[in-house]
């Protein structure tokens, strides 16, 4: 029993010391991919691009730039503790990169800011670990699921989250006014973001394409049968882009 309380102790005094060693770089890698992971599972359960894989190694590749940024000092210039700050200091800027490819653009709108938000707080989380902070690391991470998935239920109860999408409506005849569709939208609580209209002559077809923004509690059945009745619809289509 004393034998494994050493053990356990001396293991302790390795993952805390102040200087790079192999024990504590092969602790803070491990937990940093753990705590990458967690994030990158709530990502991808909501279909984003970036999931598991990628927060792991944003978050293993910021703690091994922090563990560069102590080791090489500690080793060429003799400096106990390093300089975290020399290497790291780029991983801040560079994880923008990432988070700015994490981001979609579409006509009138922009998707993937949570999760662009979400590498770079992960990349922190590495940076975190690879300083020894392991308790704010994983305390951070908790909070970081805290955001994403509790605030998101309660701006579902609160009626707060909104869905942004374009609503395409297909009409069979030329010269419909706008404005009628309009009402119905506003009058179901849709709010129109812009609108793009093509007439085509040839085949006597309008369409109008409405960049809108609405609550997902929001009937869309409903709302398509009253936005057929304003004109003859050939057809109505909600899609989160369309080529105009």
């Amino acid at each position: 029993m004393e034998a494994i309380d050493v053990l356990f102790a001396d293991f302790l005094n390795a993952i805390n010391a102040a200087e790079v060693n192999l024990e504590n770089s092969i602790f803070k890698l491990i937990l940093s991919m753990i705590l990458g992971i967690a994030v990158g599972m709530e990502r991808k359960r909501k279909g984003q691009v970036a999931g598991v894989r990628t927060f792991a190694l944003i978050s293993m590749g910021a703690c091994m730039a922090m563990l560069l940024s102590i080791y090489v000092p500690q080793e060429y210039l003799g400096l106990k503790n390093g300089d975290p700050g020399r290497i790291a200091a780029q991983v801040v800027t560079g994880v923008g990169f990432l988070g700015g490819g994490a981001m979609i653009h579409m006509r009138g709108s922009v998707r993937g800011l949570t999760t662009a938000a979400g590498i770079w707080m992960v990349a922190t989380i590495g940076m975190s670990v690879g300083v020894g902070m392991y308790l704010v690391a994983i305390v951070g991470t908790l909070l970081i699921l805290v955001t994403l998935v509790s605030l998101e239920v309660w701006e579902h109860r609160r009626r707060i989250g909104q869905e942004t999408k374009v609503i395409s409506v297909k009409i069979n005849k030329v010269g419909v006014d706008v404005d009628e569709y309009k009402r119905v939208l506003t009058a179901n609580e849709v709010h129109i973001s812009t609108f793009y209209m093509q007439s085509n002559y040839d085949e006597n077809v309008t369409e109008f394409n409405f960049v809108v923004m609405y609550r997902k509690d929001v009937n869309l059945q409903t709302l398509f049968e009253k936005l057929r009745s304003v004109a003859p619809t050939k057809s109505i289509r909600l899609a989160s882009q369309v080529d105009i």
